[in-house]
């Protein structure tokens, strides 16, 4: 299951049917369509109605938070009614590009963070750079169901975030040679806790770095988590698509 990817990317318009069809011949039994503003929400969701075992999450990256207002929010609570969404986000804070000002960040994050209290549906987490004033946020308004995506912190804010009972989410960039301090990162983490993501088209497995990356490839990343924990690959996979299916509650 790959539970965090953006097929309305324009990097998939010209063979999005074909991208699909291979995920699903590769055994992907789920995959949720990640909104990352209005725009990517709305086609997310109608994504998520043209295809089956296609879900959806509506949020706003925090890079757009400056963009960010009453009208936008009113049309992220309607699609939060769209019967196959299952989350809302991603959304949360990054300091490390800083695109959108700090404290507009902050008020999309409380917004959305509402969202999840009003539709009782899980949150999915983008923090870079900024793991204080998120965890801060969020000790603040717990309880919380998140989920971590693209989990890139230390082993104390690792910590934190098993302490919240939220889930951890790696992606493909474990597979880099150099990427040791989140090899280490995934033996930590208890298997019921952790779930999968391409976040296609960005951070495609090692072995097609600097290409583009698709759901289908979600399959080396199982691969790798396997060899790091010293699982067999059905373990691994059957655990991460049951606890997946848990945190977005699909039946």
């Amino acid at each position: 299951m790959d539970t965090h990817c953006h097929l309305d990317f324009p990097e998939f318009d010209q063979d999005r049917e074909e991208v699909i069809q291979r995920a699903k011949d590769e055994g992907v039994g789920y995959i949720i369509n990640i909104g990352s503003s209005l725009k990517s929400s709305t086609r997310g969701v109608e994504l998520a109605q043209e295809y089956d075992f296609i879900y959806a999450s509506v949020g706003v990256h925090p890079h757009d938070a400056d963009g960010y207002g009453k009208k936008e929010e009113a049309a992220i609570r309607e699609l939060a009614e769209s019967e196959k969404v299952v989350a809302i986000g991603e959304t949360g804070l990054d300091y490390y590009r800083n695109y959108s000002k700090a404290e507009n960040q902050m008020a999309l994050f409380l917004s959305l963070i509402k969202l999840t209290k009003d539709f009782a549906l899980p949150l999915v987490i983008h923090t870079r750079e900024a793991r204080e004033d998120t965890l801060k946020v969020l000790k603040e308004s717990m309880p919380v169901k998140a989920v971590v995506h693209c989990f890139s912190g230390d082993e104390n804010f690792l910590k934190e975030c098993l302490s919240l009972g939220f889930y951890i989410s790696f992606t493909c960039n474990i597979t880099y040679r150099k990427a040791d301090n989140l090899r280490n990162l995934v033996k930590l983490v208890p298997l019921d806790r952790l779930l999968l993501e391409t976040d296609a088209p960005y951070l495609s497995p090692d072995i097609f770095r600097g290409r583009r990356n698709e759901p289908a490839y979600v399959k080396y990343l199982a691969e790798e988590v396997a060899r790091i924990k010293g699982l067999g690959l059905d373990e691994v996979a059957a655990a991460t698509t049951a606890n997946a299916t848990k945190f977005f509650n699909i039946k």
